[in-house]
């Protein structure tokens, strides 16, 4: 009898992409390791496996489509999710970079938006290399204010040096100390210049964040007087761009919005194409609220939380 393609595809990627053991990927397939090396045998024999996997699994691209129909994205990419939830951000990531490499080889002039992240730290390492002179790279919301290297003016300065861009950054902390204090900061003329340039992005790529503490703006970037349970206890299932969202995809009543130095929300809907490539069904949540809330028009994720936010919008 002929392997399933599916089973076999699924194989390949534990092998070559995830580097699992043919024992590892018999226990998770739940079958012989005998057959899991014939399927691997057969995958390199067949052109299936060469460098890459030249194939996409069925269950993932209908949930691309599920997801295009069910948020009204202009585009959807899923990968699968792998066994160990510490690798969701490299898989994501590589699907990320060659999204991201397709849309600037076509379109290499104009002005590129981006948040910041993990996700956008592997994003980079598969974002192809070139000469685009007539693109700009800015961050859309303030940084932290010590260096590391998720930090977005260390991704904005990234994505500049690839494309031999040029890189303006959001020179301000995350959050203001109230919400008078940020109003100060942004009527500086600098300021207005900035914004001026970010809200003529192009097409910009965030990350989306939960309430958890996985969640790298609750473990580094909240400011010590707000925390990510008073945040629950008014709506809040996560942030994009360092602004609390409720399960609609709109900004809480609450005073850290009015404290966050970034493009506001309402801004971001009018960005021609924005990328939130986020993924773990921990973040199903906050992916559902803001794909709600169009504050996203393409979406890259994982299996898992793929299907978890379709569960949630179909509930």
């Amino acid at each position: 009898m002929p392997e399933d393609p599916q089973t076999q595809v699924r194989a390949a990627w534990l092998y070559y992409m995830e580097g699992l053991t043919q024992a590892e990927i018999a226990d998770r397939l739940k079958m012989t390791r005998l057959r899991v090396n014939r399927l691997l045998v057969e995958a390199r024999g067949s052109g299936l496996v060469n460098i890459t996997i030249n194939s996409r699994l069925e269950s993932c691209v209908r949930l691309e489509q599920a997801l295009v129909s069910a948020f009204a994205l202009k585009e959807a990419v899923v990968v699968p999710s792998p066994g160990d939830p510490a690798q969701i951000s490299a898989q994501i990531g590589k699907a990320a970079g060659e999204f991201v490499s397709r849309i600037i080889d076509e379109h290499p002039a104009g002005v590129f938006g981006v948040g910041w992240g993990g996700t956008l730290r592997e994003t980079i390492r598969h974002v192809r290399a070139g000469q685009h002179r007539g693109l700009t790279v800015t961050s859309m919301m303030g940084g932290l204010t010590y260096g590391i290297e998720l930090n977005t003016f260390e991704i904005a300065s990234r994505f500049a040096r690839l494309w031999q861009a040029e890189c303006h950054y959001l020179a301000a902390p995350i959050y203001a100390g109230t919400p008078q204090s940020r109003d100060t900061i942004l009527a500086q003329d600098v300021f207005e210049a900035a914004f001026a340039r970010i809200r003529a992005t192009d097409v910009a790529i965030l990350s989306a964040g939960d309430l958890s503490a996985r969640s790298l703006l609750v473990r580094y970037g909240l400011p010590g007087d707000v925390g990510p349970e008073e945040l629950a206890a008014q709506g809040a299932v996560g942030d994009m761009l360092g602004q609390f969202i409720d399960a609609q995809g709109e900004a809480i009543a609450h005073p850290i919005n009015r404290r966050a130095i970034a493009l506001p929300l309402e801004e971001l809907r009018r960005i021609p194409t924005v990328i939130l490539a986020s993924g773990g069904a921990n973040k199903a949540a906050v992916i559902a609220a803001a794909l709600r809330g169009g504050l996203a028009s393409v979406l890259i994720t994982d299996e898992d939380a793929a299907t978890a936010a379709l569960a949630l919008q179909a509930g």
